[in-house]
């Protein structure tokens, strides 16, 4: 299904979707994205610059959270900086993963949670108002749908496509849609991933061999391009093939015909080419690891694959999903209860960095539906979830014995504007924490800077905070009748 909601056009620009040609002024708001046990997708515009947020009807949209008060949270939009407040609730507010007390303000707040319900603060959301969808397999929220509607325009229009994006963003996804929305969705769809072929296999693998054409070759092979013939060949990590196989690729895209390694005569093929990469195709050029002829064979048009982080809408959704996969995978014979996600999972998924993108995420829901399923929890909780899934990966600073010793020094809190040295062994400890929380108004990047510690070391001691009000129950009470 190919979504139609959005007017995108595709950019000369390598990697991008264009905006939507007709702009309107943005609607500040929120986006509900998760409230009780299910996953949404609800618009909630501010209106003149503020939206309170309680139990019941607001801005239209039901919010029947019995674990949020009546008057909860409220929330401004004023000259380009959010302020959050919460509203005396007895249940609390966070914004991105921290516990808010009194009033916030800042201009990149992102991730809201009161009780049971989690919301994203947008600058816009009026692309959000189409909701969620999906084609195939696949989860569209708007900002993925942007791009999908790209890869339709080009699976019609031409026989190429070039997709950028990090490592398990979907680009094997988005290929396949190539596939589906295009005239050659009848044909075979080959996926190739070149990083994977071994040295010196990359000619006879992907444009075949003749009986004889080298020790062992007993009878006539085709390759990968010979087998996508009428169809879609998917060559991921295009940039990885040396350069002769990619005079080779060239020669099969302009001339359509391969010749097969010991072959004297070439052999005609039809097939589109999707590629794809993680890395800046232009700047392999430069470096003289793609051919400049290649390049602008294939380079254009481009389709960029949002990161995880630009999607927050799809995350309960994919959240959801894994979680109903990982019940399926239980083994025939056993019994399994249905399992959901507790609204403090959904907010450490959105505030976490996923550097795997969807694919790392996913895998880490699924290890963490298992661990509920060993305790038969049918709630999956932040403390099922790894702490070390989704953040970033970090050397180790200091060895073990001088992490011991950093230990056994007692920690002071800085003066404001007087950071700790940038190579702590250790974390201070919790009342030091809580204190420059406090005094930085919750905002982790800037806390993290005062105390002299990485993020993710900060966002791990939250995780661990977070699990430990779980534990304790309070996140469950029902707001104020």
């Amino acid at each position: 299904m190919a979504p139609t909601t959005f007017t995108t056009t595709l950019d000369d620009a390598l990697g991008a979707a264009s905006e939507p040609l007709c702009s309107t002024k943005p609607t500040p708001g929120l986006v509900l994205v998760f409230s009780g046990d299910s996953p949404r997708c609800d618009v909630l515009p501010l209106e003149d610059g503020e939206l309170t947020l309680g139990r019941g009807e607001v801005g239209g949209v039901p919010l029947d959270d019995l674990r949020m008060s009546r008057k909860h949270a409220r929330v401004r939009w004023t000259q380009g900086q959010w302020e959050v407040e919460d509203l005396n609730s007895r249940n609390g507010t966070s914004l991105d993963g921290v516990p808010l007390t009194g009033a916030r303000a800042g201009g990149e707040l992102r991730i809201l949670r009161t009780g049971s319900s989690v919301f994203v603060i947008r600058a816009d959301v009026a692309p959000f108002r189409a909701g969620i969808s999906t084609a195939g397999a696949t989860i569209l929220g708007a900002t993925l749908a942007r791009a999908w509607y790209a890869i339709d325009r080009a699976a019609h229009l031409g026989a190429t496509l070039h997709i950028t994006g990090e490592s398990g963003t979907g680009k094997e996804h988005a290929a396949r849609a190539f596939h589906a929305l295009g005239p050659r969705r009848g044909g075979p769809f080959i996926a190739v991933n070149c990083a994977a072929i071994p040295n010196g296999l990359a000619e006879r693998l992907l444009f075949g061999a003749r009986k004889g054409a080298y020790s062992g070759a007993v009878a006539d092979a085709d390759g990968y391009v010979q087998a996508a013939h009428a169809g879609v060949l998917f060559l991921d990590e295009v940039a990885e093939l040396d350069l002769g196989v990619q005079a080779k690729l060239l020669r099969a895209l302009e001339a359509k015909e391969v010749i097969p390694l010991g072959a004297a005569r070439p052999v005609q093929v039809d097939f589109a080419l999707v590629s794809a990469s993680h890395k800046d195709l232009r700047a392999q050029v430069a470096a003289g690891k793609v051919r400049e002829d290649l390049y602008f064979r294939i380079a254009q048009p481009a389709v960029r694959i949002p990161r995880l982080h630009e999607r927050p809408e799809e995350v309960p959704w994919l959240v959801d999903a894994a979680l109903r996969s990982a019940v399926a995978a239980v083994e025939r014979g056993q019994e399994s209860a249905p399992l959901v996600a507790h609204a403090s999972l959904i907010e450490a998924c959105l505030v976490r960095a996923w550097p795997g993108n969807v694919r790392e995420m996913m895998a880490e829901i699924r290890a963490a539906a298992h661990a509920a399923q060993l305790e038969e929890s049918p709630v999956v909780q932040t403390r099922h979830l790894s702490p070390s899934a989704g953040q970033a990966f970090v050397a180790p600073q200091a060895s073990a014995p001088e992490q011991s010793a950093g230990r056994s020094q007692p920690s002071s809190l800085p003066p404001p504007g007087e950071r700790q040295t940038r190579r702590a062994a250790s974390l201070p400890a919790d009342e030091v924490i809580e204190a420059v929380l406090r005094r930085e108004g919750g905002n982790v990047a800037r806390t993290a800077r005062e105390l002299g510690v990485h993020r993710t070391q900060l966002r791990r001691w939250l995780g661990r905070r977070t699990a430990t009000d779980e534990a304790a129950g309070g996140d469950d009470a029902e707001g104020d009748p």
